[in-house]
């Protein structure tokens, strides 16, 4: 038998329609990489979308109930249930830290002076310290996974003055983090969200929140031990005590000390570069 000229076997036109067919399929696939990538991309920024949103709901309904006013109001009842079940109390007290610190919820001040007046000191203020960082660790992984990444990136590509300040940064993590907790005018939302843009690790942003908010805290906590004399008195606790001298300059102190790494490492590099 013979093959009528020009015809093409039937081997070739399954081969050319079985490449057309993956063309096809695999134009269909690029065209669907970006769509997921967005999609990535809105859900990276879900968790720290979800804090702003409760923080703004908290802001508005919780203002009016975590007041000094409600704690003095509600204290016999907060020391009659602590007394009867203390283990739970101090549990109840430390979840209830972490959420408002986690969520940027108002009343994390009066959280410590609570903490204080039930606990004392040196309990009240370890409740607080640990819920404080297990917090702000929440808002650093949902801020560092939501844009940490890319403006890391981003930093790390650029020039000229940028590039200069997050190397000193990096050169410095442990000082820069220390300072920023220690240094009370540093707001404490904004302390957890640079060191998540700059791309600290994890353990090295917990340490610092951990040991760098202690002095503050206990300061609080210790107001907060006296608050029953405050009570009795009729009178509102003087919060603004951290800003007086015997109380703010051991902690600028501390912050100084911090600085004291850098002052090394310039003066090395002075002497290095001169020789």
């Amino acid at each position: 038998m013979f093959r009528a000229s020009g015809s093409v076997p039937v081997q070739s036109i399954d081969k050319g329609h079985e490449k057309t067919r993956m063309m096809r399929i695999m134009r269909k696939f690029n065209k669907s990489e970006p769509d997921s990538a967005s999609k990535l991309d809105l859900k990276r920024h879900v968790p720290l979308a979800v804090i702003l949103v409760v923080a703004g709901i908290g802001a508005f309904i919780l203002r009016d109930y975590l007041t000094f006013d409600t704690l003095r109001d509600n204290r016999e009842a907060l020391l009659a249930y602590r007394d009867a079940n203390f283990i739970q109390t101090a549990f109840m007290f430390f979840i209830a830290y972490v959420l408002i610190v986690g969520f940027s919820l108002p009343g994390a001040t009066l959280s410590t002076l609570t903490g204080g007046f039930l606990f004392g000191t040196a309990s009240g203020a370890m409740l607080s310290v640990t819920g404080a960082a297990l917090g702000a660790a929440f808002i650093f992984l949902a801020a560092r996974y939501g844009f940490g990444e890319k403006l890391g990136a981003k930093l790390h590509a650029s020039t000229g003055p940028i590039k200069k300040i997050k190397d000193g940064i990096d050169e410095n993590q442990w000082t820069m983090l220390f300072l920023i907790r220690l240094v009370p005018v540093v707001p404490f939302f904004i302390a957890n969200l640079i060191p998540a843009f700059m791309q600290v690790p994890l353990h090295r942003f917990f340490i610092s929140t951990f040991l760098g908010i202690i002095p503050a805290t206990a300061v609080f906590s210790s107001i907060g031990a006296g608050l029953g004399e405050v009570f009795a008195a009729g009178e509102k606790p003087n919060l603004g005590i951290i800003f007086e001298l015997h109380i703010l300059l051991p902690i600028l102190g501390f912050a100084a000390l911090s600085l004291v790494p850098v002052a090394i490492k310039a003066i090395i590099g002075k002497r290095d570069r001169k020789s």
